[in-house]
C-alpha cells in the first residue's frame, strides 16, 4: 500500500497556492488528489470528502483555505485522520484572519496549522507524519534535507 493524501481547498481561485502542496508529495512520491470544496458553499460535500476519506484509501489531508477559512476544522470534525490546515492569504487582512480561524480549534479536533500560504510546508510536515506509517519516506525525507543543506553550503 502507498501512501495517500487528500488535498482540499475551499476555492478554485486558491489552486495555485495548494498545488504547491501537490508537487512537493509528487516529489516525495505520495499519492495525492486535490479537490475544490468549499465549508461554506458546498458543505455537505465537504463532509462526505472528510467521512469517506479513510475508505477511499487517504492517510492524511491538507485543508487551505481563506478568509474565516472553516475548511480544515469541518473535515477535522468529520474524519479522525491527521488533518494539515493551510490558512491562505485573501482579502484585506493579509491571511491573519484565515491563520487565526485554522489555529484556534477547540481541545479534542485538532490541526496542524503551517503558515499562511504555507503548502510547500504542508506537505513536508504530511511526508514526516506519513513517514511514521510508511518507514521507505524517511529516507527521502533525509535526502530532500541534504540537497537543501547542499544548496546554503554552495
Amino acid at each position: 500500500m502507498e501512501p495517500k493524501v487528500g488535498v482540499v481547498t475551499g476555492s478554485k481561485s486558491d489552486l495555485k497556492v495548494m498545488e504547491k502542496c501537490c508537487e512537493v508529495l509528487n516529489q516525495y512520491g505520495i499519492k495525492n488528489e486535490l479537490k475544490v470544496l468549499s465549508a461554506h458553499r458546498t458543505p455537505d460535500e465537504a463532509t462526505a470528502f472528510a467521512v469517506n476519506a479513510r475508505e477511499s484509501g487517504i492517510d492524511l489531508i491538507v485543508a487551505g483555505a481563506g478568509m474565516a477559512a472553516h475548511l480544515a476544522g469541518v473535515v477535522a470534525s468529520r474524519t479522525t485522520l491527521p488533518v494539515i490546515g493551510v490558512p491562505l492569504k485573501s482579502g484585506d487582512l493579509g491571511g491573519m484572519d484565515a491563520l487565526l480561524s485554522t489555529v484556534q480549534m477547540p481541545p479534542g479536533i485538532p490541526v496542524a496549522t503551517v503558515a499562511v500560504d504555507g503548502a510547500k510546508n504542508a506537505a513536508h510536515l504530511a511526508a514526516q507524519i506519513l513517514s511514521l506509517k510508511y518507514p521507505e519516506l524517511e529516507a527521502k525525507i533525509m535526502e530532500q534535507r541534504n540537497d537543501m543543506k547542499k544548496n546554503v553550503l554552495s
